[in-house]
């Protein structure tokens, strides 16, 4: 562990010797590529040093917060550093922070907030802190996370399903059926039929009907869950007063007709008797 320590520290003192001397040798092109190519060395090393950390699995729902906990509560944290898809995600000290990442926040010493969840927050990070012990050494603790993002969609029947899904770590989508887990899409494969279609991230599944409601799931290359979407049909507000009443038969055009008749002679009757009173009456006077 110590070793694993000193040479990460050796290591980030080269890439800060670099980002010195690069400003002199080097134009910004170079010094970005630089830049991430030393982000994804350090991660890289971070995934073989802590290979044998377990993965803390998390569950949020699209719109909703997830918490990624922290187990260094009571120790003195001199930092934190958030990583996701071997992006380094800015934290802020607190929910009221004015940034482009305001979303992400710390809570407490050091655990982190992710609020207004959206699918592509999807994923594995990796979530390191540096404390001080007791002997006033410095320390550092890695922990890994798994998100696992839920959502619910409902499509009228004959329109497009579309599923922001096909993320840069999707590596199938998955459709739960009386069959059991069946593949729609895959990675280097595409689609498995002729009605579903992909633009850019979105799968889509044109003029939906009944027999594709269900739960669709999407599993990264690990086969770990990354997305669950429930598909349900949405039912409009006409068809919902006509199901209401289901044991209410409606009249055929004979039957209207016969029924109009009958009460027309009804009334006429009605009327005829009325007539022959009155009359009655007035043949009296």
């Amino acid at each position: 562990h110590l070793c694993g320590i000193y040479f990460q520290f050796e290591f980030e003192f080269l890439l800060n010797l670099l980002w010195i001397t690069s400003f002199d040798t080097r134009t910004k092109d170079s010094f970005r590529t630089l830049t991430m190519f030393s982000k994804l060395l350090l991660l890289l090393f971070y995934f073989i040093n802590y290979s044998g950390t377990s993965t803390k699995p998390v569950s949020g729902t699209k719109g909703g917060n997830v918490t990624l906990t922290c187990e260094s509560e009571d120790r003195e944290i001199t930092h934190i550093s958030l990583f996701h898809q071997a992006d380094e995600i800015p934290v802020c000290e607190t929910e009221e922070c004015k940034s482009e990442n305001d979303r992400v926040f710390k809570e407490g010493s050091c655990d982190i907030i992710i609020k207004d969840l959206k699918l592509s927050d999807a994923g594995k990070y990796i979530l390191r802190v540096r404390y001080t012990n007791d002997q006033a050494e410095l320390e550092r603790q890695i922990t890994e996370y798994h998100l696992h993002i839920h959502d619910e969609i409902s499509v009228k029947k004959g329109e497009d399903l579309k599923l922001d899904v096909l993320l840069i770590n999707a590596d199938k989508v998955e459709r739960n059926s009386s069959e059991g887990w069946t593949e729609v899409w895959t990675r280097g494969h595409g689609v498995n039929s002729d009605r579903l279609t992909v633009s850019d991230e979105t799968l889509i599944i044109n003029e939906f009907t009944v027999t594709d409601t269900g739960t669709y799931r999407v599993l990264d290359y690990e086969g770990e869950t990354l997305i669950t979407v429930s598909v349900t049909e949405s039912v409009s507000t006409g068809e919902h007063k006509a199901s209401s009443h289901p044991d209410r038969k409606l009249l055929s055009w004979p039957e209207k007709v016969n029924g109009i008749f009958v009460i027309t002679i009804v009334i006429a009757y009605i009327v005829i008797m009325a007539l022959q009173i009155v009359l009655r009456f007035a043949g009296r006077f």
